[in-house]
């Protein structure tokens, strides 16, 4: 199943995707309505908790990058206001000079997990989604601690289109990966070669604090980001779980 939150009518509803009569992709809302996507404001498909992101968790993105894998997971955390949905717009601020996409595998987690054994990881999880995490790399000043003005930017986490239950995506560490700006495609990779899996990364995190309901892992994202620019349109796929798209917008849109 695909559950999306979506706005329209100044009313936030749940929604499904939905084939219209005329072949454009569309959503059906809980009351009964068809609607284009253009026609409503996406949201995150879900309440989220805290967010988990992982840095470096692909080897080639790391060898990209000069490192060396890690003994254990790179995580950080990132705020409620960083998040964006589905076809939404991302600021690039003016001087900056390079901001790149991250096209991600989001875990979401559906009930509490403390001390968790990976053969039981998956059984806490509710499903997943796409993330697009923005990163601004002028701020950079070390992988290991990032700093906040390269990830946690306003607007700059896109999340869904859609939430997938957990059982509809049986084998996450096999989902292909890819991500197209302006209609050419620049990164393509593979869950498998995560450096960490999904067990591994709930595992990990529950053996020193509890997930809970919502929460999301951002499992970070493989070799290929390059720079986006004003006007560019960003969309990430992930086998399965659908198309993210967003777009990249500069300081005049925003008033400030």
């Amino acid at each position: 199943m695909k559950l999306a939150r979506v706005a329209c009518a100044g009313a936030i509803h749940a929604a499904q995707p939905q084939q219209l009569s005329d072949g454009r992709a569309g959503v059906r809302l809980t009351d009964g309505r068809t609607l284009a996507e253009d026609e409503v404001v996406w949201l995150p498909p879900l309440e989220v908790g805290t967010i988990l992101a992982l840095g470096l968790n692909y080897a080639a993105r790391a060898k990209e990058l000069a490192f060396g894998k890690e003994v254990e997971p790179l995580v950080f955390l990132k705020g409620p206001g960083t998040l964006l949905g589905h076809r939404g717009v991302t600021r690039r601020p003016a001087g900056v000079k390079f901001m790149h996409y991250e096209c991600e595998l989001a875990v979401v987690i559906g009930r509490s997990a403390r001390g968790v054994r990976r053969s039981e990881a998956l059984e806490h999880v509710a499903g997943y989604c796409i993330a697009n995490d923005y990163a601004i790399r002028d701020y950079l000043e070390n992988w290991y601690r990032p700093n906040l003005r390269v990830k946690n930017r306003d607007g700059a986490t896109v999340l869904g289109p859609w939430l997938v239950d957990a059982s509809d995506i049986p084998d996450p560490a096999n989902l292909g990966l890819r991500t197209y700006v302006n209609g050419k495609l620049t990164q393509q990779g593979n869950t498998r070669d995560m450096s960490s899996d999904v067990p591994a990364l709930i595992e990990y995190l529950s053996s020193f604090m509890t997930l809970t309901a919502g929460d999301v892992i951002l499992t970070g994202t493989p070799e290929g980001a390059v720079n986006v620019e004003v006007g560019d349109e960003v969309v990430c796929e992930i086998e399965g779980l659908g198309r993210l798209q967003n777009t990249i917008a500069g300081d005049a849109l925003f008033g400030r």
